[in-house]
């Protein structure tokens, strides 16, 4: 049976500027069969089911390009710190002694509650344990890009580099065949990762077809580092070791010479943009509109909930715009609809779903988001698209569906208990606290 999901404005974010006032999205088995004028789907489609959104702005299902979700347990743990203090003196020794399956399975689980109220339909992942990571997801009902971590340190999931890729490898064989599930291997970063693993990820990406998600040139500390161990800044290295493609998504890249910005346009890298991140560690401002205007595909993530602390697209989508103007001291730079198609359809090509998500397409899959633009603090509204970034939150998100299935209605998770899941987040902080 169809679904109709009729909306104040559709908002398809393919072509970018489109927004289609009073039309409808009639849903099949999981995917967008049309989009059409209200009125037309009426009379074409009398005996569908309706949802019927008069205030509400339907878009694409938004897609954080990075998080480690998981670390939602250690949301606020070590706040205030610089990024390499962080790491190494809270997180990592935490990680040591806490991290295992259920550590993951419960953490993801919460991040897959928080994104998915907040309009997130798809994230893109890097943790340990990323088999426990898609079950999660799988929970949830939440389209997932589960990253393969390698590093070369041990840890309570792997002994060192070759075991990782292995696990992870093993992980992707076995649920490939998940509809929501797609993957990436996941090198955490140039200072955690040797040249001889780095070889050997290009060639399982290449051989296996599968992106290449990597932290890259976060920090100034970052680079000084490459210079005195490698000789080269990390990119250049990258490019030495050949990671370099259309398969790389660059996390963070904020410490950007412009010949490297170039070399990303030329080898058609991606980058993941994490504003909230990058200035709460105080890594800096990343030359977003640089890189825009060099035709660099840039999405947007969160990073993780330690780090951010919010897993709020929406409040990315913002921060993006208003940095990118005050940095390049542009009020034009970003756009409204060039960062919502930051959020949806810039995501999925980075990812290589875009066949599948991104944008509200007939073939693509129902993943839609809807937004209600009808509150006080909204109106009035001359202009969707601006409202989306520059004024709207998460809080407006009532409705969610991924493939069709509706995973929040007004507001509510349908698949996921939320006093529980705050129980299991209770529970996992006394353990930390404990084990401290």
């Amino acid at each position: 049976m169809e679904h109709a999901v009729e909306a104040r404005w559709v908002i398809p974010a393919d072509p970018q500027e489109a927004v289609l006032p009073d039309h409808c999205v009639i849903v099949a088995d999981g995917r967008i069969r049309e989009v059409l004028p209200t009125n037309e789907a009426r009379s074409r489609y009398r005996g569908a089911r309706r949802t019927q959104l008069p205030h509400h702005a339907l878009i694409p299902g938004l897609i954080n390009l990075h998080t480690h979700a998981a670390m939602t347990l250690m949301r606020g743990l070590a706040d205030d710190r610089a990024l390499m203090d962080w790491l190494q003196n809270h997180i990592w020794p935490v990680e040591t002694r806490m991290v295992s399956p259920d550590f993951v399975y419960d953490g993801t689980l919460i991040a897959c509650a928080e994104m998915l109220r907040g309009g997130v339909t798809c994230f893109n992942d890097m943790y340990f344990f990323p088999e426990s990571a898609a079950q999660a997801a799988l929970t949830a009902g939440m389209r997932a890009a589960i990253g393969m971590i390698v590093v070369e340190f041990r840890s309570p999931y792997a002994s060192d580099a070759a075991d990782y890729l292995n696990k992870g490898i093993a992980v992707r064989d076995a649920l490939r065949d998940e509809p929501l599930l797609s993957f990436c291997i996941a090198p955490h970063a140039p200072f955690t990762v040797s040249d001889a693993t780095f070889r050997r990820v290009a060639t399982y990406a290449g051989e296996l077809d599968l992106p290449v998600h990597v932290h890259l040139h976060e920090t100034a500390d970052e680079i000084r580092d490459s210079l005195a161990t490698h000789g080269l800044r990390p990119i250049h290295r990258l490019r030495t070791l050949g990671l370099l493609g259309p398969n790389l998504i660059a996390v963070h890249g904020v410490h950007l010479a412009e010949d490297e910005i170039a070399l990303l346009a030329e080898h058609g890298c991606h980058v993941a943009h994490c504003p909230s991140s990058n200035l709460k560690l105080a890594s800096g401002i990343a030359p977003v509109a640089r890189l825009s205007e060099r035709g660099v595909n840039v999405g947007l993530g969160t990073d993780g909930a330690a780090s951010n602390n919010r897993l709020d697209v929406f409040a990315e989508m913002r921060l993006a715009a208003l940095l990118a103007k005050g940095a390049s001291g542009e009020p034009t730079a970003l756009p409204a609809h060039a960062v919502l198609g930051m959020a949806t359809l810039n995501a999925a090509r980075a990812l290589e779903i875009d066949d599948r998500v991104g944008s509200l397409t007939a073939g693509k899959c129902a993943d839609m988001t809807a937004v209600n633009l009808g509150a006080p603090e909204l109106s009035p509204v001359y202009d969707p698209v601006s409202h989306l970034v520059y004024v709207a939150g998460r809080e407006h998100v009532t409705h969610v569906w991924v493939n069709g299935e509706l995973l929040v209605n007004e507001g509510r998770l349908t698949r996921l208990d939320a006093d529980a899941l705050v129980a299991k987040a209770a529970v996992w902080k006394e353990k930390i606290k404990n084990r401290d």
